[in-house]
């Protein structure tokens, strides 16, 4: 087998959920920067819109921006059909879009559980299926879905999101045996502490160092540091990756450090 650099192969193009910020928008940008055209799927329509613009000016590849909210099945058909349309054929998906509760047990509401789960956990599954054909259709089609290392640390802060990451590390071993029937792999990031909007206000309202003492590396991670994993996950370097967990957190879960 050739040694020759493949980050950019294949060359189809890759839906990125999440895609107008953080650790989504950090993909996308690395995705695109190896010459593959991407969809940026996000509630924020004008804002997927306008980074999808500047993906497009700064790196030559195609780009759309697509208003979605994953929490509404019925969005799905028609913002898989766009991106088709705008961007030709599709052989990559990165569920990176969330959310985050923070009231601990005594904040669970019906409300809160539903939109948790149903924009990690569902949602990953019924974008799976509806991209099947996509994927069975070109070869090299790989999924990559965003968990988090509260999938296997818990935090009593945000038990939804922690239940959902976990039932996403779950979901993503499932579908491999039924993807890697048709050659198509799927693996999870789980990042650790990533300097992002989502994370920002719980890191500016604690202390100085409290993540960073647990932290082998001793440092925040940026999202960019997230996306060139994704990237490599979806390319042809990483053919023979399937129902892999990597997690990407400095050293954390590893850490004894108090």
């Amino acid at each position: 087998m050739t040694l020759t650099p493949a980050l950019g192969t294949p060359a189809t193009a890759v839906i990125v959920t999440g895609g107008a910020s953080g650790i989504g928008l950090a993909s996308a940008r690395a995705i695109a920067a190896v010459g593959r055209a991407v969809a940026l799927f996000d509630i924020n329509a004008s804002l997927a819109e306008a980074e999808a613009a500047r993906i497009a000016d700064e790196f030559g590849v195609a780009a759309a921006g697509v208003g979605i909210d994953l929490r509404d099945l019925d969005g799905f058909a028609p913002a898989i059909d766009a991106s088709r349309d705008a961007l030709g054929p599709i052989g990559g998906l990165v569920h990176a879009a969330g959310i985050v509760d923070t009231g601990s047990l005594a904040g669970i509401t019906v409300e809160s559980w539903d939109a948790g789960i149903n924009t990690h956990l569902r949602a990953l599954a019924f974008l799976v299926q509806q991209l099947y054909g996509d994927f069975a259709a070109n070869p090299g089609s790989a999924v990559v879905a965003i968990a988090s290392i509260n999938a296997t640390l818990g935090n009593a802060v945000n038990p939804v999101y922690s239940a959902a990451k976990g039932g996403m590390l779950s979901l993503v071993r499932s579908l491999a045996d039924r993807l890697a029937q048709d050659g198509i792999r799927i693996n999870s990031v789980s990042p650790g502490q990533i300097l992002t909007p989502m994370t920002k206000p719980a890191i500016d309202h604690l202390p100085d160092g409290f993540f960073e003492k647990r932290i082998l590396l001793g440092r925040i991670g940026e999202p960019e540091e997230i996306g060139r994993v994704v990237r490599f996950l979806l390319s042809s370097e990483a053919s023979y990756i399937t129902a892999a967990e990597l997690v990407v957190d400095g050293g954390n879960i590893s850490s004894q450090r108090g």
